[in-house]
């Protein structure tokens, strides 16, 4: 990426990685640390062209674009070196999209008291790469399948299609208690709010959004049951908290679970939240061929659901 902080004038000419992007969200995407009233006071001022014209704000790039950008002072970014390369096993990568196959444990970005994520050490694995970016996200303590953009077309594509239910998502949860329907649809709106000490949680409540999951039973124990959740929405914490108000809090869950149960599970060997996005089917965002892309259980909770039904008719259960 250039520097736009010296004295004279930048030129950078638009490739495919941003085309149809709107020139603000541009701007402030290669000009970070630029404040966001500078970068639309240029915008107005006609100090930025393109083509050597002025542009609006919302005008959206095309391949080949040559853009004036005036010098700009930016703010000093954090040492890259802060934030460790890594590559990530993947289930599947094209000239369009990378599907991680994310640990449990690991953030997909950083913030809220992270440093970095998946995007963060991908992006300093693979410094040429022109873009990537996430196409959604999974909670920190949820292992598994985890789409990354490489071309701005298929990052919008990708996002339309996880807004309007396309992508079908498949999760495997291990819960407490015996779920007791083969097949159950579970409508429960969901509402987000802040604790006292400023964490987000979410609760089911009647002015909370529309969500929807199916709970389908894959196998059952005395005290435990392993469920595939298929989701059609896809609000924050919907599985955690839609198994949890039904009764059936995740094994291992921090937030919604079980607490002196989760200690105990903890000392049986499931040291994490056993919640796991095993499968996408999308039609390809370019070619739209269709993608069926699965992840099988990590070892850690494949080894626990082992030792469930190694213990089935023993006393394990009821001990835990």
């Amino acid at each position: 990426m250039k520097d736009l902080s010296k004295d004279s004038v930048t030129w950078l000419e638009v490739g495919d990685e941003a085309e149809g992007q709107r020139i603000d969200n541009y701007l402030l995407r290669v000009a970070k640390g630029v404040p966001k009233s500078h970068i639309y006071r240029i915008l107005r001022s006609g100090e930025v062209r393109v083509n050597k014209g002025r542009v609006a704000a919302e005008y959206r790039l095309q391949i080949g674009d040559r853009l004036r950008v005036p010098p700009l002072r930016t703010a000093e970014r954090p040492s890259q070196a802060a934030v460790p390369a890594r590559e990530f096993v993947l289930a599947y990568e094209d000239e369009a999209l990378i599907v991680v196959d994310k640990p449990a444990g690991t953030a997909v970005h950083g913030g809220s008291g992270v440093s970095f994520g998946v995007i963060e050490q991908l992006r300093r694995a693979r410094p040429l790469a022109k873009l990537l970016e996430l196409a959604h996200r999974l909670d920190r303590e949820t292992s598994g399948l985890l789409v990354v953009a490489k071309k701005r077309v298929a990052l919008t594509k990708l996002h339309d299609m996880f807004r309007d239910g396309v992508i079908a998502k498949r999760y495997l949860a291990l819960v407490k208690g015996r779920w007791r329907n083969e097949l159950q649809h579970v409508r429960l709106p969901l509402y987000k709010y802040l604790t006292a000490e400023g964490e987000r949680r979410v609760s089911v409540n009647a002015e909370g959004k529309v969500a929807h999951s199916i709970v389908r039973l894959l196998a059952r124990w005395e005290n435990f049951s392993l469920v595939e959740v298929e989701l059609k929405t896809g609000r924050t914490h919907q599985i955690r908290v839609h198994l949890s108000h039904l009764g059936y809090p995740i094994a291992g869950d921090d937030k919604y679970g079980d607490f002196s149960l989760n200690k105990r599970l903890q000392k049986a060997g499931l040291g994490r939240m056993f919640l796991h996005a095993a499968k996408l089917s999308l039609p390809h965002p370019l070619s739209n061929e269709p993608l069926v892309l699965e992840s099988p259980l990590p070892p850690e909770l494949r080894g626990f659901v082992d030792q469930l039904e190694r213990n089935e008719k023993r006393e394990y259960g009821q001990a835990l």
